[in-house]
């Protein structure tokens, strides 16, 4: 599989990559976009930084590209929604560099505090002017961060160790979660009121922007001191300017900047009270090698092992939990390819049903697992994980998902129901053991099979002598049974069949099957995940 690399990468990452079996690194730093074109043909990987813009027309020439891995955590350069059209998984390392992050957040708060740019500045301009630059002292100071993520979240920690009493405002974590990271979670105006630090570590989106503006600032405690290094456009800078002028801002620390590179006519720059960096916030040795190791393994894993991390479309899992839910996808990537087989004609509606212990993690990767089982006997080899969404909502297919703590007897199941032209039907699994995938419902009969290789469906009327008359068809055509489980619910009434068996059935054999009075439909069933 050709990996190609096309931004300038650590050797430590290029080592990754020509060491991985079965991956051949083609490594061509700084190609043009016609070159980039030509080589993308036949590439299944393709690494970039932010020097290569990866646009639809690169996702349209890619004619077999599987994976896109960004080393490092912005993704502008990105057309995202190309690459879930195309079916490619775009990937990218956000914690590759959070420690680098952190510590250039504190750098700059550091700076900010003592006056160091300045003072440095005035120096080496020949002047000694030791009472201009007059610091505060951090220790004591309250810090405020906005976003409690990953970096957020290392920056508290280096406020503790600073003596600094951390307040945090994000309203998407739980107030134990901020409690046991040692800082206290408060409403957004009791963090502008009491901060001396405000700093600032969540993404630019249409809710975030310019979340710092005149009336935010206006509201913020007199003489607090501003550090953004996450991302550009969180701030109205021409208020921040203005802020800084009156006096109610003692001054700012920024990294990052609404457009980049720092205009000449942007207010800040010429001011003494701003410090600002070219977007520095992962520029050490440590972090480029970081984020390329990081990219390189990401990438490997994703083409010899199907592992998805840190992909931008797809919901996100760390590699943890991705090894945890492993099992619970497999399951229903199984459940989707069973029920597809046996009855998923004119699709309208899909029901999944996520019950007991299956629940504690996110279902959106189980549903995509789902529907790529669902659609991949129906639409072939082009459906994945990314695109199976976006081909069902394609076909007018609603999707709900379902999420429940009844067991009903199992610890945990996961059950698919689907309503099309041939009406409703439904098929539930459970795991007995790590990989031990057992079918348990099929249209509300309990039975027992293993969603895996070759697998008879059978419906038939509750009497004597069907399952000697099953048994002996395939007994005649070679094909040995490896597991066979009934079920009914009433006496002479219908019951179903699942014969596990070992190889494919003939058509004969089926067809002598579908001959038999007594037997009302066979489907053969083929699951291979």
């Amino acid at each position: 599989m050709k990996v190609l690399v096309v931004d300038k990468f650590a050797q430590e990452g290029l080592a990754i990559l020509e060491a991985a079996d079965g991956i051949e690194l083609a490594y061509h730093p700084g190609l043009s976009d016609a070159e980039l074109l030509e080589q993308v043909v036949d590439a299944d990987a393709l690494i970039v930084r932010g020097g290569t813009r990866v646009s639809e027309e690169v996702f349209a020439a890619a004619r077999q590209l599987k994976v896109v891995g960004r080393a490092g955590i912005s993704i502008e350069n990105m057309d995202l929604a190309a690459a879930s059209r195309k079916g490619v998984v775009v990937m990218n390392t956000p914690f590759g560099s959070a420690t680098t992050t952190a510590e250039h957040t504190f750098a700059m708060l550091m700076a900010l505090a003592r006056n160091i740019p300045a003072a440095s500045a005035s120096i080496k301009a020949g002047r000694w002017e030791k009472d201009r630059f007059l610091g505060v002292e951090v220790s004591g100071k309250t810090l405020g961060v906005i976003g409690a993520g990953k970096i957020g979240r290392l920056v508290v920690e280096r406020g503790i160790a600073l003596k600094m009493r951390p307040l945090v405002y994000d309203p998407y974590l739980a107030e134990e979660s901020v409690r046991q990271m040692g800082a206290e979670k408060v409403d957004f105006e009791q963090l502008l009121a009491e901060t001396d630090f405000l700093t600032l570590h969540i993404p630019l989106n249409s809710e975030t922007r310019h979340l710092v503006d005149a009336d935010v600032l206006a509201q913020l405690k007199p003489g607090c001191r501003i550090i953004n290094c996450a991302m550009g456009g969180l701030i109205d800078e021409d208020a921040l300017a203005e802020a800084i002028r009156n006096g109610s801002v003692a001054g700012a620390a920024l990294d990052v900047f609404d457009v980049e590179p720092l205009p000449q006519n942007n207010p800040l720059w010429k001011m003494d009270e701003v410090i600002c960096t070219p977007h520095l916030r992962a520029a050490t040795v440590d972090a480029q090698i970081n984020v390329t190791v990081q990219i390189a393994r990401q990438v490997v894993d994703f083409l010899q092992r199907g592992v998805i991390v840190n992909a931008l479309n797809v919901p996100a899992m760390a590699g943890e939990q991705l090894a945890e839910m492993r099992p619970y996808l497999n399951l229903a990537e199984r459940l989707g390819a069973f029920q597809s087989q046996v009855s998923a004609r004119g699709l309208q509606r899909i029901v999944i049903e996520y019950v007991g212990d299956v629940i504690r993690f996110p279902v959106e990767p189980l549903t995509m697992a789902v529907l790529k089982g669902l659609l991949t006997p129906i639409h072939g080899s082009m459906v994945n994980y990314i695109n199976a969404p976006h081909l069902a909502r394609e076909s007018g297919i609603e999707i709900v998902d379902m999420r429940s703590t009844a067991t009903g007897g199992f610890d945990n199941s996961i059950r698919l129901t689907v309503f099309g032209s041939d009406g409703e039907h439904s098929v539930a699994g459970a795991l007995f053991g790590q990989n031990d995938y057992r079918i348990i419902e099929v249209d509300g009969f309990h039975v027992e099979a293993v969603p895996d290789g070759h697998l008879l469906v059978i419906c038939n009327q509750d009497q004597p002598g069907v399952i000697g008359a099953i048994g002996q068809i395939l007994a005649d055509a070679g094909v040995n049974i490896a597991m066979m489980n009934l079920s009914r619910r009433k006496i002479r009434g219908r019951a179903i069949s699942l014969v596990n068996v070992d190889s494919r059935i003939p058509d004969a054999a089926l067809q002598a099957l579908r001959d038999q009075a007594s037997i009302d439909s066979v489907v053969q069933v083929n699951v291979q995940i």
